[in-house]
């Protein structure tokens, strides 16, 4: 194949935007590059013309560049350039398109912290089954005289179905069923 590889320096002039499609997600956004000169006369770096492209990424690719990529970070973008003519209303125009392979933020002009997106794991084959012993039935809860007016003050859940509630001094817990 006779693909045109470029490596573009620039900055993210629009905020990326993403889709599911059905080749798999894409995301694209537009980079700005300037060309900057070295002007003699005043002895300074100048901008001369900035060129913009419009980035596409795909799969894992875009949604990485969706979690990491934000307007204004200066990008390392490598990929497929494609040239496009396009036309809208009468008028006609060039559109300079790269299809991503790699997508960076430039260490040069500032500092980065990678996180590695690992791959979902498939399930085992045998899933794994937990098997708890059946419940023992609950003591009787008595009944005291004691009790303050409309039941006990703090109380534990201890008749299982019934749901019958017990005084914080009457109330005792079920040992745990062995394995």
């Amino acid at each position: 194949m006779n693909e045109t590889l470029v490596t573009v320096v620039g900055n993210v002039a629009t905020q990326p935007d993403y889709r599911e499609a059905v080749n798999g997600a894409v995301s694209r956004f537009r980079l700005a590059a300037t060309v900057r000169r070295w002007d003699r006369g005043r002895e300074e770096w100048t901008d001369a013309y900035t060129s913009f492209y419009t980035v596409w990424a795909w799969r894992a690719l875009a949604a990485n560049v969706v979690a990491s990529v934000s307007i204004g970070e200066p990008l390392v973008v490598q990929g497929r350039l494609r040239i496009q003519e396009r036309e809208r209303d009468g008028k006609r125009w060039l559109s300079a398109d790269i299809d991503a392979v790699s997508i960076g933020h430039d260490l040069a002009r500032g500092t980065s912290a990678f996180r590695r997106v690992s791959p979902a794991r498939p399930l085992p084959i045998e899933p794994v089954r937990m098997v708890a012993a059946p419940p023992e039935p609950a003591p009787p809860v008595p009944e005291s005289p004691s009790e303050p007016a409309g039941g006990p003050v703090a109380g534990v859940v201890t008749g299982g179905e019934t749901g019958v509630v017990a005084g914080a001094a009457e109330a005792s817990l079920p040992a745990p069923a062995p394995l």
